[in-house]
């Protein structure tokens, strides 16, 4: 699965590589995947368990299994919401690969939904029951719909060839989950992602809550940042966005970073982080001087208050602002700062909710990168705990374990680390342990060298995709599984319904 990229620079190497290792060669040419299903994969987890139990082998060695026996089998397919439940949100989004008019900027070749891109923002109420039908018009190499950041129940997960297969053209499929959780969340292809997402095939959900939140906004506004061609965008659009307040009220900026590296956020004027990856801060404080940094597949809301006249500029994503105040108001750019808001120490310690400090099983994510061949083809690709794809680890975890991770980037370059169905807890980076407000993530930038010490509870029960979510890093090999006990799944990879969620 190498880029194109990583194609030309290796294949001097490669030929070098089979030269000089003959029979090896042969050996790491035999990792032909040809159709697969992700339950053969990987040789077990590398953690350990807790405590001594039946399937579980390993009781603290850093090499140990982490592989459970199951007791029973529960197809991807029956993780799913209620469907006798009726839905409270319907929605209908139709995929088509088209040509783009990006307004402010040059056409492009991508997708749409509805004839838009990014497709339509769809919003619900926590504890809404939500239903999308995926209509595929024309998506010549099939389709899917990720909820990103949402835990859906499994079969609602959109990752082609793990819980559904590709929609193909004329095909229908419909999604059905509940709106639990409050927040701002996107939607994408998770069918050759890497191209469908960077095409535009992708919108934005926000979930209101049910409850007043603990900050309450006058203005509520939604900044979706993509990049088309290389033109960037907010809210599909190649210009700024005017949002008109009144003097003293408070906007609500909620920005979804849609594209592969990090995106920046900063104002001259005093901001204050609300929430990261849909989850409330507890009392945030002011931030001057600071920059906030969102991870590909990120977001975070921040909140701006209206000056007593004029405007206020908040730049989001670097390329792009949005003006706050008075209508046709102005005011002058500002210099991003070099200074980065530390989400590790901002706003009051707060209870997690489930004790991390004994976890019942603990693994090890470890990124790093070598030559090697894939699919009969040599590479520069990604590594897990030392491994090339496929060969790398599969999480088992079982239903009701609090799991913790030690993720570790010696790789050289920043990973977007994301887990589907869950939302992890940071507990500390380089062993420097948090200290504000408990940071909650499902997209979390790991950069070289660093380590980060990370916790869940598996309270979804499926098989989930954890990754990292700069896309083409993905189909090179950085991705890995979260299993749990006893569920399988009948859909696989590279078959005849195509599936290739990278």
């Amino acid at each position: 699965m190498p880029s194109r990229r990583d194609l030309v620079r290796c294949a001097v190497v490669g030929v070098a590589v089979a030269t000089a290792l003959g029979a090896g060669a042969l050996a790491w040419s035999s990792t032909l995947l040809g159709e697969y299903s992700v339950m053969d994969m990987g040789g077990g987890g590398h953690g350990h368990a807790a405590h001594d139990e039946p399937g579980a082998t390993g009781t603290g060695g850093a090499g140990a299994s982490g592989t459970l026996t199951a007791t029973g089998e529960v197809s991807v397919t029956s993780l799913a919401a209620d469907p006798d439940r009726p839905a409270d949100v319907r929605v209908e989004l139709v995929a088509r690969q088209q040509v783009i008019e990006v307004p402010g900027g040059h056409a492009v070749d991508g997708y749409t939904l509805n004839g838009t891109s990014p497709g339509p923002e769809i919003r619900a109420r926590q504890g809404d029951l939500v239903e999308v039908e995926f209509v595929n018009e024309s998506v010549s190499a099939g389709a899917t719909l990720h909820w990103h950041g949402i835990d859906v129940p499994n079969a609602a997960d959109g990752v082609a060839g793990i819980t559904q297969d590709a929609v193909p053209v004329g095909g229908r499929h419909v999604y059905r989950f509940e709106a639990a959780d409050a927040g701002t969340y996107w939607y994408h292809s998770h069918q050759v992602s890497h191209e469908q997402v960077k095409g535009g095939l992708l919108g934005a959900i926000v979930i209101d809550s049910a409850a007043p939140p603990a900050v309450v906004a006058d203005v509520d506004v939604t900044a979706l940042l993509h990049v088309y061609g290389g033109q960037h965008t907010l809210n599909g659009r190649v210009e700024d966005q005017h949002v008109a307040a009144s003097p003293g009220e408070t906007v609500r900026v909620r920005v979804i970073n849609s594209d592969p590296g990090t995106a920046a956020v900063w104002s001259a004027d005093t901001i204050r982080v609300l929430a990261t990856d849909g989850h409330e801060v507890n009392a945030p404080t002011a931030v001057e001087g600071q920059r906030v940094l969102i991870p590909a597949g990120g977001r975070a809301d921040v909140v701006v208050q209206a000056p007593p006249s004029g405007a206020v500029r908040l730049h989001v994503g670097g390329a792009r602002s949005i003006e706050i105040g008075e209508p046709g108001a102005s005011t002058q750019p500002a210099r991003q700062p070099s200074r980065t808001l530390d989400l590790l120490a901002y706003g009051d310690p707060a209870p997690l909710g489930f004790e991390a400090s004994s976890p019942d099983r603990s693994y090890d994510y470890v990124v790093a990168r070598r030559f090697g061949i894939i699919d009969g083809r040599p590479g520069n690709f990604w590594t897990i705990n030392g491994r090339l794809f496929p060969d790398v680890p599969m999480f088992h975890v079982r239903e009701g374990e609090v799991v913790a991770m030690r993720i570790v980037n010696d790789s050289g370059e920043v990973h977007p680390m994301h887990l589907h169905g869950h939302h992890i807890a940071v507990l500390s980076r380089d062993g420097v342990a948090a200290s504000g407000s408990p940071w909650i993530v499902d997209s979390l930038d790991v950069h070289p060298g660093e380590s980060y010490e990370i916790a869940f509870v598996a309270d979804n029960p499926g098989i989930w995709s954890d990754h990292c979510h700069t896309l083409p890093h993905a189909v090179d090999g950085l991705i890995a599984h979260v299993m749990y006990e006893g569920v399988t799944t009948p859909f696989t990879i590279n078959g005849d319904a195509g599936n290739q969620p990278e």
